[in-house]
């Protein structure tokens, strides 16, 4: 594949950083199972593509190994170098793969040049919440409508949780996993405390990961967060406000409807064509068009 990383004038990442990135793949080594919803998606609507919040290229390496030319943008440095090296590695030349553009930016104020042409916008896994403010996330659908062409499709993925997630939230420490880092052999142990402000839906998380060599000296890496819960009547909101058609709300990856009990919300949403009524796109359901 074709893969290019525009020049930015950002710092170089820090080793915290590097490794900060690293430890967000550990985290995703157990699949989430998303990746052929998108891949469904794109094959539906065709490219360009646009993935915000795209970290280490998770979803856009696959949808360019799948012959559809991606632009994949993350604020973190340290986060594209590795969808770069992820990209990098070579595959089976048994399809015309696409091109790749790794952008450093901040999807709040992005105005790529191509805006207007993408066929399809995905912010998936949760990126959503890192904007930890109502009008941060607005912005971010309003950045999506922006770069869509006319009928082309939005999709934004979010976790719902239980009241019972949210009452374990209250500053105590939960033992999350440990794992194997497959990149240094060492044995990493994840650790996290979260509390949640109901007046402002956010999470105040912090992680702490412990690197080492069974035995031997650990090295402590920690991470901040601050996430905003979305609601899957705020996420229809947020589209909507944005200009956009709301075609589908699903519950799962596999877009069934969504209801009591459903873990995820995914918004599916278009852009309207310029002079074409609401009558486009049917409903999506289990990575097909019903």
């Amino acid at each position: 594949m074709t893969t290019r990383r525009a020049d930015t004038a950002g710092a170089e990442p820090s080793p915290t950083s590097r490794a900060l990135a690293r430890l967000y793949d550990l985290d995703l080594v157990e699949d989430p199972g998303d990746v052929d919803l998108y891949l469904a998606l794109a094959t539906r609507t065709g490219g360009p593509i646009l993935e915000l919040a795209a970290g280490t290229g998770r979803i856009a390496v696959p949808l360019t190994i799948a012959g559809h030319d991606v632009t994949a943008v993350d604020l973190d440095p340290a986060m594209l170098e590795r969808a770069y090296a992820r990209a990098r590695v070579p595959v089976p030349a048994v399809r015309a793969v696409g091109a790749l553009e790794l952008i450093e930016g901040d999807l709040l104020d992005l105005d790529l040049p191509t805006a207007g042409t993408y066929r399809l916008a995905v912010i998936a896994l949760n990126s959503l919440f890192l904007l930890a403010t109502r009008d941060a996330q607005r912005q971010a659908f309003r950045t999506m409508f922006r770069h869509l062409a006319p009928g082309g499709l939005a999709a934004v993925d979010v976790w719902l949780p239980e009241p019972d997630d949210l009452a374990r939230f209250d500053g105590r420490m939960i033992f999350e996993y440990e794992r194997r880092e497959p990149e240094t052999g060492d044995t990493v142990t994840k650790v996290a405390a979260a509390r949640f402000d109901p007046t402002t839906a956010v999470v105040d998380l912090t992680t702490i990961y412990e690197e080492g060599p069974p035995g031997g000296t650990t090295i402590r890496w920690i991470r901040h967060d601050a996430l905003r819960l979305v609601s899957a009547d705020e996420l229809r909101s947020m589209a909507e406000d944005a200009g956009l058609i709301v075609d589908q709300v699903g519950g799962d990856y596999d877009l069934d409807p969504i209801g009591p009990g459903s873990e995820r919300a995914i918004v599916i949403a278009r852009r309207p064509e310029a002079d074409a009524p609401h009558d486009g796109l049917g409903t999506l359901g289990r990575h097909g068009i019903e």
